[in-house]
């Protein structure tokens, strides 16, 4: 593993494991609009860089509940590769499409999943001792029963060899030049909404400072009217 390669659109493919209700119902390491929020921004990001972007779900219709409607709605046509394995490695449909990215190149394996001590742990693990791809584990798009057990579970898998990482953090470091114009507004966009504190400076900074117009349209804005006695 090449710890000193950054994360590109060319060399990174994306897994998403189990984004489902009842696993979100169980996760008490980060808040859960928070969560869907960020598993969300991440999904853009890779639509934005074209990564090739991998579903996967865990007995949906007897436990689980369906995927995130806003997840689905980034990736429309994307199959759901349903498994009854805590552990996604043990699907064979899972192992066929990161391999078919990885032939590619695509050998650097970004996952968000649900929860991190048990269906992200276990698959980092056994991809890992089965393969020569790298996992890049994205701690802010992923989520544990307890502090503790995600704490715990990103620690296991970096002494293993996993790479943590933030869903920001993949978004830039697949832009990396601000440069690259082809891509530039469609991360300022993505910014704008899922990026919180980063997203606001970026509407100030373009209405108040730039002078560009605000992104919605709205209603007058009436001057102030001192109230009278």
């Amino acid at each position: 593993m090449s710890y000193t390669e950054v994360l590109t659109p060319q060399n990174s493919q994306l897994i998403f494991i189990d984004h489902q209700p009842q696993m979100a119902f169980g996760v008490q390491s980060i808040d859960r609009q928070v969560l869907k929020n960020n598993t969300v921004g991440l999904a853009k990001a890779a639509k934005i860089f074209n990564v090739p972007t991998t579903i996967t779900t865990v007995e949906t219709k007897s436990f689980s509940g369906h995927t995130y409607p806003e997840l689905l709605a980034v990736f429309p046509e994307a199959p759901l590769l349903e498994r009854t394995s805590m552990n996604s490695w043990d699907d064979q449909k899972v192992r066929d499409a990161l391999a078919k990215n990885a032939a590619e190149g695509r050998k650097k394996v970004v996952v968000s999943g649900l929860w991190t001590e048990v269906c992200n742990t276990t698959f980092a693990l056994s991809c890992l001792h089965d393969t020569d791809y790298e996992i890049y584990m994205v701690a802010d798009a992923s989520g544990g029963t307890s502090m503790d057990a995600h704490k715990y579970s990103m620690d296991r898998m970096v002494q293993a060899g996993v790479v943590p990482v933030t869903w920001q953090q993949v978004l830039l470091e697949w832009q990396r030049d601000w440069a690259h114009r082809d891509s530039y507004d469609a991360v300022m966009a993505l910014v704008k909404e899922h990026s919180g504190a980063y997203g606001m400076g970026v509407d100030y900074a373009y209405t108040m400072v730039h002078g560009a117009p605000e992104r919605v349209a709205h209603g007058a804005t009436l001057d102030p009217v001192p109230a009278k006695g």
